[in-house]
């Protein structure tokens, strides 16, 4: 078997190992699941009974236009069905407009400690990468887009708000920055956590921008990671290209049933929101009452300041696994020196809360 290149200078990685390996590695399954972002609290009823009558129709492959649900996200955002892309997760997507935009050596910014899928397939496809430090725990607008006009990019990377550190910008901060970058650069604007964001932090759709495309998913809020199920918002110049080099029928008839139910669902929605709030703060108190700072959070998760540097919070990530709580950490100094922690329903959280007090004194020894 002979690679190319490039497939052969890259390292078979994969950006996060999964629970399932963590738990095959320590024989044992996790109590609480609250490192990976999805919602444990599920997807809404409705939703599990479009999947049920769905299922008698699996045999068939799913439309590979996705037209109905095309059309309800088009609508749900006020654009026409043609501004509207749906593909398999944010995370394929990227992979997506990596390709279309982005060929060997095309200089590509990002921020150091970002979400490191984007840098996976920038990575996949040749890109130059280029990174600039967050601006304390907040991605740095201006830097990236200063970075972008010095390197001349051809695409920046944003999540508003972001993962890992739960942090977000305003409206007004991000469209500043769209009109800071240099001419034929696109922006991704990952939003991936807008629906349990505040309102000042999303900025107007505006599909006649070409400079912008806009990721959303329905695997937080509307509980359907395990489907896979993501869609981008832009100018159909971009959004039909496309259908250059996506997988047409990479989204199951299942997946399309899912994602339409939940849209239409804006009740479980709200409840969804409200459940997210009531266990941010539980996971904020569960931080205090042990001496830690929990860092404001627009999403699903808390990120947690251990109070010490990257090898510390690996060793309070560690001691919690060994107590049966799966949760994840920023890769990059110094967001390091934290740990982040999903949201979940109650039980997840006296889980929590009974294994962090011996997590931590484990890893002070």
């Amino acid at each position: 078997m002979k690679l190319t290149p490039l497939a052969r200078s890259l390292p078979a990685s994969v950006p996060f190992v999964g629970p399932e390996a963590q738990e095959r590695s320590r024989g044992a399954p996790f109590a609480a699941r609250l490192g990976a972002n999805e919602s444990a609290f599920g997807p809404s009823p409705r939703v599990i009974a479009a999947i049920e009558a769905a299922a008698h129709d699996v045999w068939m492959y799913g439309d590979p236009e996705a037209h109905d649900l095309r059309a309800a996200i088009a609508a749900h955002h006020g654009v026409e069905p043609t501004n509207v892309v749906v593909g398999e997760g944010i995370d394929g997507l990227l992979g997506y407009l990596v390709r279309l935009l982005v060929g060997p050596a095309d200089p590509v910014v990002t921020s150091d400690g970002a979400y490191p899928t984007f840098n996976y397939h920038v990575a996949g496809f040749g890109g130059a990468l280029h990174k600039v430090p967050y601006a304390g725990d907040h991605e740095d607008p201006e830097a990236l887009a200063a970075k972008a006009r010095e390197v001349r990019a051809r695409l920046v990377y944003l999540a508003n708000p972001d993962n890992p550190m739960g942090s977000w910008h305003t409206a007004d901060t991000v469209e500043a920055m769209i009109g800071a970058l240099p001419p034929d650069c696109v922006l991704c604007l990952d939003e991936a956590y807008a629906d349990l964001a505040p309102p000042e932090a999303i900025p107007p759709v505006d599909v006649t921008d070409a400079r912008v495309i806009r990721m959303r998913t329905f695997s937080k809020a509307h509980g359907l990671a395990g489907l896979r199920v993501g869609y981008a918002l832009g100018h159909s110049d971009l959004s039909r290209a496309f259908d250059k080099v996506r997988n047409h029928f990479g989204l199951g008839r299942l997946a399309q049933a899912a994602a339409l139910a939940a849209l239409a669902d804006t009740d479980w929605l709200a409840e969804v929101r409200a459940r997210v709030v009531q266990s941010r703060d539980a996971i904020g108190a569960i931080a205090r009452d042990n001496g830690l700072l929990p860092l404001p959070s627009a999403t699903n998760f808390v990120a947690i300041d251990c109070g010490g540097d990257g090898d510390h919070a690996r060793r309070v990530l560690a001691a919690l696994a060994a107590r049966g709580i799966f949760v994840r950490m920023p890769g990059v100094a110094p967001l390091d020196r934290c740990i982040r922690v999903s949201c979940g329903p109650a039980a997840d959280m006296d889980a929590l809360r009974a294994a962090f007090p011996g997590a931590l004194a484990d890893a002070a020894t």
